[in-house]
């Protein structure tokens, strides 16, 4: 599992505490294992793995961290994510020891090398965990103790290991200071928000967990309950609720850093507000941090975290009152793209009190008439937003704060409501909210609210986070009145861009009524905007550049002018080439670093419409070198290639015009066929009746399965959606590296098949594959390739067409007794069967003429006689055996 995703999912489950009367660890394996971790002038870290009996036959797998010399210090306890274990947070431990703190990490039951059952972080499971793991510091000669048995110590953990974090300060007085990261205060509201299931991030947590048997047995019935039903019941709510640090918020007094991510549909903003809130309600000092990542995707920002939770507990543990602990509230901010390395540029944002979700409102009128909009029956197709496990730093959430829009909502399934343009720039920072009133042909309606920021044509509307807030109505036959509190963002909206207010019936992350039903909503006044006007942007540094890129650019004006150089432009187009899909001329590229190793080496060759071409040749011959420049991914050193008469250059506007599938496709198995091709066309920006996806569908000839989801997909099927992915748009040329890689016979038939279709059309298509006896029966033309030079080019039949196999062609099938009989003449090697006759291999004494005469003898009826060899042979002559 990714790391970002194990240190979210890891906030559910951990510590309980038991008072300090609990029962007392048992070391196994007697003193444990030591190493040491030097690190140049740095103090050597020392570490112990021990495996520690906490009670009814579980053992948990933890290791104890310190460095420098001997001597009592503040403890800190590193909890992991979910799906993950103690070494994620190693490097964490080791630079925890070396600023002079004790430090205790363990993977959680259930996790890593510990025994025992997933609970959740249950209070007498893993929670007592902690407080046991507690009471062994306190008897460790290297912890500082505030009393007999209670060590100084804090906690900190994210995701999981953050819930761990809280509960345990919440169960366990002994807890000094906390800082727990994207994680849960109420982990049912975060599962059954306003009383919806979210099915597919409950459905991530179950399958990274190792599946629902490595639960306790009460939360996997409890799981499979609500799975199938749809939708969360009381005793499910009850169950979680008593996992959650809001069980204990009035218990949990000290201080509390809570970092929580704004790209985070698991665990989003409003979790830490309900603990920030609870907490400074005990009197406690709270501080809040939102980063710019999350469970969605998005920079971490690792190392300025960690350095803030450290300097928290220099504070906090350590009593250093000169740590920098930061604002009281921060948030970063995503402003651009940094064109030395492609990531969001990213600023942070601060004020000295945090701000809540419901600061500085302003009132922003809607329009819209009352609308009426489906359910339909089995909650199908549903709408996009938010998808889980598609993290990374380059999730869909990372998109839209770069200002590209990936969710769908489908006509007929929502109703809209839409401002005027805006006249100034609006941050957005918090809880936008919106009354409607809401009425049902069924007993409950569910609707999923989300706010876009729509640009000024009225197009190229952005889902701020990709968040979507989710609500039940109960009661909803005779009308009910519903205020909605919107996804929690940070996200300005330009002036003249529109804010629309979106309704929809259905979400692939949650469960929706299964029964069809038709609602319909209309507005009960204007969009509350959440503004924080105390929150500002720290002003940006000037870079580096804007200093000597004067100097710099006068420099390269002075040495142009000495030396006569410009700027080669881009050559004109060829007009006489305009209907040629592909030539090629003298192209060359040498490896990196040397004069004379080239990769490909004065290639030249053409391509015709119609063509189905085979690009063939061993191991390192340079094809796949020759099909990346052909798609603009790297520049050749010498030599021209051209596409219609353009020539290719990487980001030339003729590539739109090139379709590639290399090595498959990775497509979201949640989604069917059909819903994955249109999210990939929708995020290319180009116009939806562009894609001509009915066109490249039928082509690809997936049929019904089209409507189901592609984790049911055969490898065959997902090749062909792969294909007809490539082939949206109906691109003239189509580039297949290796497109039958991992396909059965029948599979492979289908996708020779698939590609003659397509070049049938008047199109053409590139065929890089090992596989020479298929190539031979789908393409038209070959080019064969060695040692980066062409070999040979030209039709299949030319390059076959010689050798000492000879095709007899017959009137009728040839029997297998005549067969043999051929097979045994003079200067005959071997006589084989074939659907229209006999392949003959002569030997070295054979020739034409004479096994004609004896056909006749032996009364063969002959209907034609020549020249025929196998691809595999006419390409191993070619290229000297050397495959």
């Amino acid at each position: 599992m990714d790391l970002r995703l194990s240190r979210v999912l890891g906030l559910l489950r951990r510590p309980r505490r038991t008072v300090a009367a609990a029962a007392a660890v048992v070391v196994l394996a007697g003193a444990g294992t030591w190493t040491a971790v030097a690190d140049d002038d740095a103090p050597a870290v020392h570490r112990a793995d021990r495996m520690t009996a906490v009670g009814d036959g579980v053992r948990l797998d933890t290791s104890f961290f310190t460095a420098g010399p001997a001597g009592r210090r503040p403890a800190v306890l590193l909890a992991h994510g979910f799906g993950g274990s103690k070494a994620d947070v190693r490097e964490q431990a080791e630079s925890l020891a070396r600023d002079g703190y004790a430090v205790l990490t363990w993977s959680a039951r259930g996790f890593g090398g510990s025994t025992g059952k997933i609970g959740l972080n249950a209070p007498d499971g893993e929670v007592a965990d902690v407080s046991r793991l507690l009471d062994w510091l306190a008897e460790q000669p290297q912890v500082r103790l505030d009393a007999k048995g209670d060590p100084r110590v804090g906690v900190a953990g994210a995701s999981y290991g953050g819930a761990v974090a809280l509960l345990a300060a919440g169960h366990d007085d002994r807890v000094d200071a906390i800082a727990p990261a994207v994680t849960y205060w109420n982990l049912a509201d975060a599962l059954f928000p306003n009383g919806v299931f979210k099915k597919l991030w409950a459905g991530v947590f179950v399958n990274s967990g190792g599946g629902c048997a490595t639960f306790e047995v009460r939360l996997c019935r409890m799981y499979d309950r609500v799975a199938e039903s749809g939708q969360p019941d009381p005793e499910a709510r009850s169950l979680l609720e008593a996992r959650s640090p809001s069980a204990v918020g009035d218990r949990i007094k000290v201080p509390t850093l809570l970092v929580q991510g704004q790209t985070d549909s698991l665990f989003p903003l409003g979790q830490a507000d309900a603990a920030a809130r609870a907490i400074r309600a005990n009197g406690a000092p709270v501080d809040v941090d939102w980063i710019a990542g999350g469970h969605d995707g998005g920079s971490m920002e690792s190392d300025r975290v960690r350095s803030r939770v450290q300097a928290w507990f220099d504070r906090h543990l350590k009593g250093d009152k000169g740590a920098d602990t930061g604002p009281a509230f921060r948030v970063t901010r995503t402003g651009g793209i940094d064109s030395t390395d492609g990531r969001a540029q990213l600023r942070g944002a601060s004020a000295d009190r945090y701000p809540g979700l419901a600061d500085g409102r302003r009132t922003i009128a809607l329009s819209g008439r009352e609308q009426r909009f489906e359910n339909p029956a089995g909650a199908s197709p549903p709408a996009i937003s938010a998808l889980p496990g598609l993290g990374g730093s380059g999730g869909l959430a990372q998109l839209s704060s770069l200002g590209v829009g990936v969710s769908l909502d489908f006509p007929g399934q929502h109703a809209r409501f839409e401002s005027a343009p805006l006249r100034d720039d609006l941050r957005i920072t918090g809880s936008p909210t919106v009354t409607v009133h809401v009425r049902s042909t069924g007993d409950d309606a569910v609707l999923f609210g989300k706010v876009y920021d729509v640009g000024p044509d009225g197009t190229g509307q952005v889902l701020p986070a990709q968040l979507v807030t989710p609500v039940r109505v109960e009661d909803a036959k005779a009308g009910k009145d519903v205020t909605i509190a919107l996804p929690a963002i940070d996200h300005e909206v330009e002036k003249g861009h529109r804010l629309r207010l979106v309704l929809a019936s259905t979400d692939l992350g949650y469960a929706s009524p299964a029964a069809p039903a038709r609602y319909t909503v209309s507005l009960k006044g204007g969009l509350q905007v959440p503004t924080a006007p105390g929150v500002t942007t720290a002003a940006a540094p000037l870079p580096a550049w804007v200093w000597w890129l004067p100097l710099a650019g006068a420099a390269l004006a002075a040495a142009l002018l000495l030396t006569g150089r410009r700027r080669t432009a881009t050559p004109a187009p060829d007009p006489a080439l305009a209907d040629v899909p592909l030539e090629i001329t003298g192209l060359s590229k040498r490896y990196a670093g040397s004069a004379d190793r080239y990769a490909v080496r004065e290639l030249s060759l053409r391509v015709d419409k119609g063509q189905v071409l085979g690009l063939l040749g061993p191991n390192g011959a340079g094809k796949t070198t020759t099909l990346r420049m052909l798609m603009g991914l790297i520049r050749p050193d010498a030599g021209e290639i051209r596409v219609f008469g353009h020539a290719v250059r990487p980001g030339a506007p003729v590539l739109s015009r090139v379709g590639a599938f290399v090595e498959g496709a990775g497509f979201l198995p949640h989604l069917s066929g059909r819903e994955n091709l249109e999210l990939y066309w929708r995020a290319t920006g180009r116009p939806p009746e562009d894609a001509h996806l009915d066109e490249a569908l039928e082509i690809a000839d997936l049929g019904e399965a089209l409507a189901r989801a592609v984790r049911t997909y055969s490898q065959g099927m997902r090749q062909r959606l792969a294909l007809a992915q490539a082939m949206l748009g109906l691109p003239d040329l189509l580039i297949l590296d290796e497109p039958t890689n991992g396909l059965d016979p029948p599979q492979i038939r289908e996708m020779r098949e698939v590609m003659i279709r397509y070049a049938a059309g008047g199109r053409t298509v590139i065929v890089s594959s090992h596989l020479l006896s298929e190539v031979e029966q789908s393409c038209t033309h070959l080019v064969v390739m060695d040692r980066g030079r062409l070999v040979q080019a030209g039709p299949v039949g030319e390059i076959t067409g010689s050798g000492d196999t000879l095709l007899v062609g017959t009137d009728v099938p040839v029997e297998e007794p005549v067969a043999e009989k051929v097979a045994a003449l003079p200067g005959v090697a071997s006589a084989v069967r074939t659907d229209d006759g006999l392949l003959v291999r002569l030997d070295a004494d054979g020739t034409a003429a004479r096994l004609v005469a004896e056909l006749v003898r032996l009364e063969v009826p002959v209907s034609s006689v020549g020249p025929h060899r196998r691809l595999e042979d006419a390409f191993l002559t070619l290229i000297g055996g050397s495959a």
